[in-house]
């Protein structure tokens, strides 16, 4: 009798235990989704040098740039702002203070595994104190290829600028909207490699320039227009510090031998040339 009372009672102490959980929802353990892409990036960067096509156009330069991805469309569209202020510049020591870059790029169907884009960019320069030599704006075309050949990505850029050359062509005051326009080609190679848990990304590559820089006789390009215009090497360490933020610092090189394009022109901040530049920076970039 004892031993059947105290088995009620226990039995009922339990049922009162458990009676307020009694007809809860099951909560739902299903992970979260924070890392959700929604198309956009924000970055901004310092940088030791601005460099544009291999050209160092100042020193001590700070960048932001938003871009974002219309994924609703009939085709795929990202629009881009950037910004470039070069922070060491003034009218004497930089041909440029600042430039704007706008673009719209668009994918386009891939074909040999050759993965490619085009692309629209218009640069203006708000604080431009140079009109004379460079156009206060200028739009250019691009296409962009890529190949994946497992050892490594293979990558191609053409460019066709709309509003070069301006003074360089050795005519003062410039015509900003140029003569017939510009092209540019860059061809260059990248891997990433596994370094202590971190991908270490080694880039390198050529361009060649047809009539985009002028054909200063006597400052800019040797008299030169077209030919090899220079060679570049980089190194950058991405380094993921959660699901939406990279922290990449990032060193380069750019070079230019005897004859090419580079080589000839002037830098506009004291130094002999545009070769042999060794350059540097960080870029913090936030995916939403």
């Amino acid at each position: 009798m004892k031993t059947t009372l105290l088995t009620s009672l226990a039995l009922l102490t339990s049922g009162f235990v458990h009676a307020g959980d009694w007809g809860k929802a099951p909560v739902d353990k299903t992970p979260i989704e924070e890392c959700h892409d929604l198309g956009g990036q924000i970055e901004v960067g310092y940088h030791t040098d601005y460099l544009y096509k291999g050209y160092v156009f100042g020193q001590d330069s700070v960048s932001g740039s938003v871009q974002y991805t219309f994924d609703g469309l009939a085709l795929p569209l990202t629009l881009g702002v950037d910004y470039v202020n070069v922070v060491a510049g003034n009218a004497l020591t930089s041909i440029v203070n600042d430039d704007v870059a706008v673009s719209l790029s668009a994918p386009l169907p891939t074909f040999a595994g050759i993965e490619s884009s085009l692309s629209y960019t218009y640069h203006f320069y708000p604080e431009d104190p140079n009109t004379v030599l460079w156009p206060s704006s200028h739009g250019e075309i691009g296409l962009h290829l890529a190949k994946d050949l497992e050892f490594a990505l293979l990558k191609f850029d053409l460019a066709y600028n709309t509003g070069l050359p301006n003074a360089w062509n050795g005519t003062l005051p410039a015509l900003p909207n140029g003569d017939s326009g510009a092209w540019y080609w860059d061809l260059g190679l990248e891997r990433s490699f596994e370094v202590f848990g971190q991908n270490l990304v080694l880039a390198g590559g050529v361009a060649y320039a047809d009539n985009y820089w002028g054909s200063a006789p006597n400052l800019q390009t040797g008299g030169r227009s077209s030919g090899w215009n220079h060679y570049y090497l980089t190194a950058s360490l991405p380094i993921e510090l959660n699901c939406r933020t990279v922290l990449t610092p990032y060193i380069g090189y750019v070079g230019a031998p005897d004859t090419w394009l580079m080589d000839g022109a002037p830098n506009w901040l004291g130094l002999s040339g545009q070769s042999d530049v060794l350059h540097g920076g960080v870029s913090l970039s936030v995916s939403f």
